[in-house]
Formats: C-alpha cells, sequence, structure tokens
C-alpha cells in the first residue's frame, strides 16, 4: 500500500493535476484507489460508463479498440482522464498485459472534491483552458 505523499508524487506527473498545489494533491491522493489488475484482465470495455481515470504504478496496460492497438500505457501513465470530465462511453478497452498495478480515481469522489476546494477546481480550469487554447491556435 502506498502512502498519501507516494500518491502525491505519482499524481504530480498527470497533466490535468499539474496546476494544483502539492498540498491540494493531497486531497486527490486520498481518494486514489490501488488496484491490481493480473495478466489479461479487463479494466474496461469500450462502450462502458467512463467512470474513473487510472495511472499506472507497475506494469503495462494496452489500450485497444476493435483489436487495433491504440497504445500501451507504461507506469507513470494515464489513462481514461477524461472520464473524469463528461458522461461520454469508453471509446477503448483496457487489458493488462502483464500483473500490474494502477491508481484508480473515482469519477464521483473526484467531483466531490471540486465542489469542495477551489484550489483544485482553478489548477484543473487552467489546465483545460490551456488545452483549449493550443487547439485553436
Amino acid at each position: 500500500m502506498l502512502t498519501t505523499v507516494e500518491k502525491v508524487i505519482f499524481l504530480q506527473d498527470v497533466d490535468v493535476f499539474a496546476k494544483i498545489p502539492l498540498e491540494d494533491l493531497a486531497y486527490i491522493a486520498m481518494i486514489a484507489d490501488e488496484v491490481s489488475a493480473e495478466a489479461g484482465r479487463v479494466i474496461y470495455s469500450e462502450g462502458d460508463v467512463s467512470d474513473s481515470m487510472y495511472l499506472v504504478l507497475d506494469g503495462s496496460i494496452r489500450l485497444h479498440r476493435g483489436g487495433v492497438e491504440v497504445m500501451v500505457a507504461k507506469p507513470r501513465d494515464v489513462f481514461g482522464t477524461w472520464a473524469l470530465f463528461d458522461n461520454e462511453t469508453r471509446i477503448v478497452t483496457a487489458t493488462s498485459v502483464e500483473e500490474s498495478s494502477l491508481l484508480r480515481v473515482d469519477k464521483e469522489d473526484f467531483l466531490d472534491l471540486l465542489s469542495d476546494h477551489s484550489k483544485i477546481t482553478e489548477g484543473v480550469l487552467k489546465v483545460l483552458a490551456a488545452k483549449l487554447r493550443n487547439l485553436v491556435g
């Protein structure tokens, strides 16, 4: 089991959390659950409800659609991030390539945090605004 501090160290590298002060990342760390996945386990399937984001601590996760590999998430990679912000279904299937350890951030818990912690909300909005600005120009 990771400590809250160890989770914060992993979460500070997640792009959508980049503008959140470290002390506020601790709140996200507290709602981040450790999940184990044996080789071949389907984490989620294309078309499933988007209910959480994952960060790979150890191992690797294959993201694929219709049998075509989209990417392989390795340690410190994040997948399913947009599940925290919209109600769209999953567009890929995530399958563990090998025994893997993940951090899972649940959407409902994350939204509850946003309503109680304005610095987290502000940090996330700054990152999303920057991403939109980069798309436009």
